[in-house]
């Protein structure tokens, strides 16, 4: 994985934890947030009605992705280790947040998880087997 260059945080990392819905992700990045004290973010946590429930809306997408690269930003910029659990079937879909890390200055580093557990957002069968379709392998140079 190679490490961006030294910036206003050098110490700062970016971790995107990539997986397809039920393999673990927001788990780990729970975790890893908890223990590290990392920030951690995913564009469902935008994806909640008034009331605190879950509430997918793919009108919001690309409302919810922003917010989440807009906090991502200020979390790094304020020196805070960050955490960002996504599908991210595709190179491209991360690509906001290598470029982010490049500009900022801050490590980076990517996960994949491959776990098969409950799907806790009830994607369908169908969807899930698209995205498995999808499902892009690394570039060399960040595996």
């Amino acid at each position: 994985m190679p490490k961006a260059k030294a910036g206003k945080h050098p110490d700062v990392t970016l971790t995107l934890i990539r997986g397809l819905p039920g393999s673990g992700k927001s788990t780990l990045a729970k975790h890893l947030a908890e223990a590290t004290g990392a920030v951690h973010l995913e564009a469902d946590m935008f994806m909640v009605d008034r009331q605190g429930f879950y509430d997918f809306d793919p009108r919001r997408l690309r409302q919810t992705h922003a917010k989440c690269e807009d906090r991502c930003r200020d979390a790094l910029e304020d020196g805070k280790n960050t955490i960002i659990s996504n599908t991210f079937t595709r190179f491209w879909e991360m690509k906001a947040y290598i470029d982010m890390a490049k500009e900022l200055g801050v490590a980076l580093q990517i996960v994949e998880c491959h776990g098969q557990f409950q799907n806790i957002h009830q994607v369908p069968d169908e969807t899930l087997a698209d995205m498995r379709d999808r499902w892009e392998e690394l570039p060399a140079e960040y595996r």
